[in-house]
């Protein structure tokens, strides 16, 4: 059997008591770790578990994902996910190739940050599409996104960005010169995602938003020392919400519950009044 864990957001004690059990008998465990991040080490998690864990990074998964399936069909193998298991594309592709193997499998769900956003305030009702922001270089800089937030603003909607991190990446010099020398471990900041928003906007000029839009910086999401700070772009472009990992929600329609919760931790409450006058034309009680 195939087991696909989900770790949830934070640590090594956020699994849920079924997927530990199956950690504590499984012949094999794998720990996903490129599509995001525990805040806590490995090491952590093996001595937690009690089990040896085996880091599987983008090209076992994607590319070499015969050894996670070795003996699946006769021995139990667990693949541990931060958050839900079906946070990510990725593991639906595994879920299929083990079917084609006839290898059965098992989903155990835990939080992830489709869910746990709703800490925002922000009504879960009330989102959109998901998008995902990822490092502009200085020959490439993405603005797909673009259009899928403003689709979801002319509804009204919430949208979450969720940000890019870079595990275990190659330099384009060392790709292309086959040396697996590996970068730094980088991760996107709320005020760098909103950073590049307000450079695409500029670009693009079609007022899906602009510095003074409203939007929620998470970080952290689901630790003890979680952290949130409401305001606009531009204030969010230079606020820092310390370690990752972080995500951002740039706000749609929204009424006054809304308003009165994420006003609890906005960076300057003058600030954000006149924005949310500004932008939904009616003044806060």
């Amino acid at each position: 059997m195939l087991y696909l864990v989900g770790l949830g957001l934070a640590d090594e004690t956020d699994i849920t008591v079924k997927g530990l059990n199956i950690v504590k008998q499984a012949h094999r465990v794998y720990l996903e770790a490129y599509t995001s991040i525990l805040m806590v080490d490995k090491y952590k998690l093996e001595a937690y578990y009690d089990r040896p864990i085996i880091v599987a990074d983008r090209e076992m998964v994607e590319s070499n994902d015969d050894d996670i399936l070795a003996r699946a069909d006769i021995e139990d193998v667990a693949f541990l996910v931060v958050g839900d298991p079906f946070g990510a594309t990725t593991h639906s592709d595994l879920v299929l190739r083990a079917r084609q193997l006839h290898i059965p499998t098992q989903i155990i769900h835990n939080a992830s940050v489709m869910s746990a956003v709703g800490a925002t305030g922000l009504q879960l009702y009330n989102f959109g599409q998901t998008i995902s922001m990822v490092f502009f270089t200085d020959t490439w800089r993405p603005s797909s996104f673009y259009d899928r937030v403003k689709e979801n603003r002319q509804i009204g909607l919430h949208t979450l960005m969720l940000l890019d991190i870079k595990v275990k990446e190659q330099s384009e010099e060392n790709l292309a010169r086959g040396r697996k020398i590996f970068e730094p471990p980088r991760f996107m900041t709320a005020g760098q995602c909103a950073a590049q928003m307000l450079e695409i906007e500029e670009d693009r000029g079609e007022g899906a938003y602009d510095p003074r839009s409203l939007a929620v910086a998470v970080a952290r999401l689901g630790a003890p020392d979680q952290q949130m700070a409401a305001g606009t772009l531009k204030q969010i472009s230079v606020t820092d919400l310390g370690a990752p990992l972080h995500s951002l929600v740039l706000l749609g329609r929204a009424h006054d519950l809304e308003r009165e919760y994420i006003r609890g931790f906005a960076i300057n409450q003058g600030e954000f009044d006149s924005a949310w006058v500004a932008q939904y034309h009616t003044r806060p009680q």
